[in-house]
């Protein structure tokens, strides 16, 4: 490590035309009085979710073993190769979505309280909505505040508003089942599914929500490394030898990015602002692989440390041709033991597995201080549902991926006993272990899981 004496604050940003490019964590950002104590390893933990919708084929999911030996089951093989930084539980109910008004809500009751441990009510309207605020906003009200952005709420299924996309459970808002995000009881947030609106609140800025306006100013722009690229190289003779590595991989990374989206849009086929199509233009994996990378990219320069992904909402009815599924997945999950449809539902959620494993390999392929974006996130992957073809809120499909900033003890799966353990004592678990004191979160009991960093 080469040690400076004039430090460069962590909050340095290049500033171009309508442009700024954050910086990651480089060894030049920290105090040179503190270097040679190498604090550049003091971590910060991050939390993100991501989502799956309509249940899991669960006998393709749950490993068979306990502890540290267990062995992957077909939907997990893709996550092998990360097993020292997976945590699987097992036997944690979705509590918070029991029916208590009498009204049915198969799906928006389990989506509704997913993140918030709160069931959701039939209503009327917006005017009428009535939840709670998520876990993700509690922690975007306290360690989001300290950065740019306080959380990011993205998606791949366009859920253009409150009442109006796809289809919905009778007597119930489109919110609860296209929204995870709610910063508080009537206020879902919205979810952003357009590449380039994402990389525009990272890396530019948004004066329009007009495409025609926003593609002029993009052209006056230019590319928004090319416009801060000569502060880049002056920067560069500043650093040692590692930091310009590692300036120099995260400036190709934002500038691949900023190519594959031109790339989509040069086709004359840009995802909308708002709603995506039904067909979305560029290949679904490309799309899926773009909100990952750009996700890595904002946990990289600590611009947001709160990220919720919902792969698909709850009903969502994506098809899959690309891995040979052509029917809608909602109906799939319907599949009345037809084994045909089980088949392939299970080759949905081992395909949205795959998808995760790349966001997992892009975190532990990120230096970040002594070690790297995987080591310091708190990921928590599952779904509201078990199996979907009764719409079964126990027993979920739960996993926490990454180190936790060495929060959590992973490699391990946790089985707790059928009917003793709520998905919202998880939650209020990982509230606390993020530095924010919490007695209760939804229907918690209140019990945290200590065996999450048993040792």
């Amino acid at each position: 490590m080469i040690v400076t004496k004039k430090a460069i604050p962590r909050r340095t940003v290049l500033r171009g035309v309508g442009a700024t490019l954050a910086l990651p964590l480089l060894d030049g950002l920290l105090p040179a009085a503190t270097a040679f104590a190498k604090t550049a390893a003091q971590p910060i933990a991050r939390f993100c979710t991501v989502y799956v919708p309509n249940g899991i084929v669960m006998e393709r999911w749950t490993p068979a073993a306990e502890g540290s030996a267990f062995e992957f089951t077909p939907t997990l093989k893709p996550l092998e190769p990360f097993r020292d930084h997976l945590l699987v539980l097992s036997g944690l109910d979705n509590t918070g979505a029991r029916s208590r008004s009498g009204s049915s809500g198969a799906h928006a009751k389990p989506a509704g309280a997913f993140m918030t441990g709160i069931e959701p009510l039939p209503t009327t309207g917006s005017s009428s909505l009535q939840l709670g605020i998520s876990m993700d906003q509690i922690l975007a009200n306290t360690i989001g505040q300290e950065t740019p952005l306080p959380s990011l709420e993205l998606g791949l299924e366009g859920t253009d508003t409150v009442n109006g996309v796809g289809t919905c459970d009778v007597g119930f808002s489109c919110a609860y089942q296209n929204r995870l995000a709610w910063s508080g009881p009537s206020t879902p947030l919205p979810v952003e599914t357009n590449p380039r609106v994402v990389f525009d609140r990272l890396f530019g800025s948004v004066d329009s929500t007009d495409p025609a306006v926003r593609t002029a100013r993009l052209r006056r722009q230019g590319s928004i490394i090319d416009s801060v690229l000569d502060k880049v190289d002056r920067l560069m003779g500043g650093l040692g030898h590692g930091d310009r590595a590692k300036l120099d991989q995260y400036v190709q990374s934002v500038r691949e990015i900023e190519r594959r989206i031109q790339n989509a849009e040069s086709q004359g086929r840009e995802l909308p602002l708002v709603e995506s199509p039904a067909g979305i233009p560029v290949s679904y994996d490309e799309h899926a692989r773009l909100m990952f990378d750009m996700q890595a990219l904002a946990l990289q320069t600590d611009t947001t440390r709160v990220i919720t992904f919902q792969i698909g909402r709850e009903q969502s009815g994506a098809t899959y041709p690309q891995i040979g599924v052509s029917d809608s997945h909602h109906p799939i999950s319907h599949h009345g033991g037809d084994k045909n449809k089980i088949a392939s539902l299970a080759k949905i959620n081992t395909y949205h597995t795959t998808l995760f494993a790349y966001f997992l390999e892009k975190l532990a392929s990120t230096a970040d201080g002594e070690g790297t974006l995987l080591d310091h996130v708190i990921i928590l992957y599952g779904s509201a549902i078990s199996e979907g073809n009764r719409h079964d809120i126990r027993n979920l499909p739960i996993l926490l991926a990454g180190g936790g900033a060495g929060l959590i003890k992973s490699g391990r799966h946790i089985k707790y006993p059928d009917g003793t353990q709520r998905l919202t004592n998880l939650q209020l678990t990982l509230l606390n272990k993020l530095s924010v004191p919490t007695e209760t979160f939804g229907d918690s009991t209140g019990e945290q899981l200590h065996e999450l960093s048993d040792l």
